[in-house]
């Protein structure tokens, strides 16, 4: 039989019976072994035995990005500190870095859930993987690599940026497979093209992880490298680290790991569950993680719970694309604007390309406006776009309902990035 690294559940009800017992297992665990659990945990009345059911998950109290700071430099531990392993931490640049803690099966079970994503995305022991995404002591290269490994494919741990090598190992290594941003998806796409050696790659797919991808950023990167397919990996530090879903070739939503976590969708401000289709914040809550375990932390993340069958078959459930995150949300003149709003509108609209910037600023009259500077299409005369514009505006007003101007530039005329890309600027005071 093939090796697979999918859990066999044979319906959804054991995949609850599954989530329930490790539910089970992790309150226990970190009541017994976490001080910071505990008080938590005694504070809002809950003990190990509170929990009968599922439903019980809403009694618990919530984790967040501040108690990590709190607890530095090892929070949340819940094991021995000699039965550690291995630290990451988060990328942030200001005050102190949030550190998780990993025990050796914490390791086993996320490069496990890496390498069912690489299986997911069709990639076998005779891809050849390059890797070009951040390594240290964040947890993107470490991921990416470790989990090609546990699948049997060959890693080639490029790491970000450095352009001329990333061709040169495309052309020599014949890779199959790039990991890397959307920003450096798209930056390498157009420098294959510009430097004339599409013909003597052999690139068939593309992982994107760490920002966001619009349609139409998708649909350049696809056309310009004449990929198979290309597929959104979902991820934090918190939570193990990249490799925590993956969209199937059915692209009908990100499946996520139900099996390693709960998933709960809920609004930012009340706390309380979102109808199904809205956009709400991802509160995680881990079933097996020993060493930093997660009780009902709240990522920032938005996104959107999908409620239907994947078509695929597979049963693990599916949220949509991450939209953004709660506390980057935009509020202008009272409305709340998150970024892959932005990202959705610019997709719909044929004669944009895949970047933009918004430009928001206060005016003397108090005030606040916001601009969309955006690319056009590669064919499109920059010098004729009022129609485009009065496109952007309208359907800005009519899906998100806020006022915009619109700036057109022709294709290429904004940065491209090796890392993230930076599209929003406040100006406003």
């Amino acid at each position: 039989m093939k090796k697979t690294f999918m859990p066999q559940f044979k319906d959804i009800d054991q995949l609850f019976d599954h989530q329930l017992e490790g539910l089970k297992w992790t309150i226990a665990h970190v009541y017994n072994g976490s001080d910071f659990y505990k008080k938590h945990f005694d504070a809002a009345d809950v003990t190990p035995g509170t929990i009968k059911s599922l439903d019980d998950l809403s009694r618990l109290p919530f984790t967040t990005g501040n108690d990590l700071k709190e607890g530095y430099p090892l929070p949340l531990l819940s094991v021995p500190e000699k039965d550690v392993v291995r630290i990451h931490a988060s990328s942030g640049t200001t005050g102190k870095r949030k550190v998780l803690s990993y025990t050796q099966n914490d390791l086993d079970v996320w490069f496990d859930m890496f390498a069912r994503c690489y299986e997911m995305a069709g990639l076998t022991q005779e891809d050849r993987v390059q890797i070009a995404v951040g390594y240290g002591v964040w947890t993107a290269g470490m991921g990416f690599q470790l989990g090609c490994e546990r699948l049997g494919a060959m890693a080639i741990p490029v790491g970000p940026g450095n352009i001329d090598m990333q061709c040169r190992f495309l052309i020599d290594m014949q890779s199959t497979v790039f990991c890397c941003t959307a920003s450096m998806a798209l930056l390498m796409a157009e420098e294959v093209n510009n430097r004339g050696i599409k013909d003597q790659i052999n690139l068939k797919k593309i992982i994107l992880g760490s920002e966001r991808c619009s349609s139409a950023m998708r649909t350049k990167i696809k056309d310009l490298l004449g990929l198979e397919d290309m597929f959104d990996i979902t991820g934090m530090t918190e939570l193990y680290g990249p490799g925590t879903g993956l969209d199937c070739p059915e692209h009908e939503g990100i499946h996520y790991w139900a099996d390693k976590y709960i998933l709960e969708i809920l609004n930012p401000d009340t706390l309380k569950p979102v109808e199904d289709g809205e956009i709400g914040e991802m509160v995680v809550t881990t079933l097996c993680k020993e060493a930093a375990p997660f009780v009902r932390y709240r990522t920032r993340d938005l996104t959107r719970k999908i409620s239907k069958s994947c078509s695929c078959g597979n049963i693990l459930p599916m949220h949509d694309k991450i939209m953004g995150r709660s506390d980057d949300m935009i509020i202008l003149r009272g409305v709340n604007i998150y970024p892959g709003q932005i990202d959705e509108v610019l997709s719909s609209i044929p004669e944009v390309g895949s970047e933009y910037q918004l430009h928001l600023k206060r005016e003397d009259d108090g005030k606040d406006y916001m601009t969309i500077k955006a690319e056009a299409q590669q064919e499109i005369d920059v010098n004729n776009t009022s129609e485009i514009k009065n496109k952007i505006k309208k359907t800005i007003k009519a899906k998100i309902m806020v006022s915009c101007d619109a700036q057109i530039c022709a294709y290429g005329e904004l940065p491209r990035f090796a890392g993230k890309a930076q599209r929003i600027f406040d100006n406003r005071s």
